[in-house]
């Protein structure tokens, strides 16, 4: 019998189970690989968010594109010469097709698709605000209060800083919008619902918002003859492009849940959409307003 053979075979075994990864390892990659699986697509989604010139949300004129019927010639036309304007008292009325000017319902009706644009596609820090609202709780009731929130604040200070009641320089307002945003969704990953103080921080950063609202609203220029209908249009146009990102948010969160094969369903979707989606949004935010608060500083 060849007793130094059978050493080395009894050897080699041992050598290969030493090889052999324990349970413990074997978990441990489980749920890295788990992990990664759930954090890619919040990776992926900050990696599209920061491609385009994030820091420029409320661009001028972005609805006057030559050659595409993205908004109405004759506001386009008043828009060209308000930027030539010198004075707020030299306004002209905004015309219609016939070169009529427009009445007031007519006027409010233009304004509400030019709300819609300001939202979607061109709003989206707006869209990441309302999205992280919409990631607090899965609850009726926490999104209709946040939105309703929300809505309240920002037609406020709409109203108020149009009207030149109010200002603030954009170099202020734009850094915190970004802020607002960033806040919102990280604390979406300290609860699982919405706290009883979250209503209060909506309101004040709606107020925020508003001014957002009304810098843009201020740049398109109005007649005293066309204001209010303009404004009350424009204010319509917003809210109807939050509840356009809300309603196919809502679709998605629904799909989604449908195909998760579990008896705790809250736990799945808070792990897999939730917190990777707050961990994107609140990192757009926190770029935008480093990105912001650099550019608004003086060279």
């Amino acid at each position: 019998m060849d007793v130094n053979a059978d050493m080395r075979s009894i050897l080699g075994d041992r050598h290969e189970l030493r090889a052999l990864p324990r349970p413990g390892v074997l978990r441990r990659i489980a749920a890295m690989r788990a992990t990664i699986r759930n954090i890619l697509p919040a990776i992926c989604l900050v990696a599209a968010l920061l491609c385009p010139p994030a820091a420029t949300a409320h661009p001028e004129d972005e609805f006057c594109v030559p050659g595409e019927a993205s908004i109405d010639p004759a506001l386009c036309a008043a828009l060209a010469e308000l930027d030539s304007a010198t004075t707020t008292a030299d306004l002209n009325p905004i015309l219609d097709a016939d070169g009529s000017e427009r009445s007031p319902l007519s006027t409010a009706i233009l304004y509400v698709g030019i709300g819609i644009g300001h939202i979607l596609p061109a709003g989206l820090d707006h869209i990441l605000f309302v999205l992280a609202l919409f990631l607090t709780s899965t609850r009726v009731k926490a999104l209709v209060i946040q939105i309703s929130t929300f809505t309240i604040a920002h037609t406020v200070t709409l109203g108020l800083a149009a009207a030149g009641v109010i200002s603030l320089p954009a170099g202020l307002v734009e850094p915190l919008i970004a802020a607002s945003i960033a806040i919102v969704a990280l604390e979406n990953l300290k609860v699982s619902d919405m706290p009883v103080w979250r209503p209060l921080v909506v309101f004040g950063f709606g107020l925020v918002h508003g001014l957002g609202f009304a810098g843009f609203f201020g740049e398109l220029g109005l007649p005293s003859g066309q204001f209010l209908s303009g404004l009350i249009g424009f204010n319509v146009g917003v809210e109807i492009g939050q509840l356009g990102v809300v309603l196919v948010a809502w679709l998605l969160a629904r799909a989604f849940r449908a195909t998760m094969h579990t008896d705790d369903v809250d736990t799945v979707y808070r792990r897999r959409v939730v917190v990777p989606a707050s961990l994107a949004i609140a990192t757009v935010g926190l770029y935008w307003t480093i990105v912001r608060i650099v550019s608004s500083l003086p060279p």
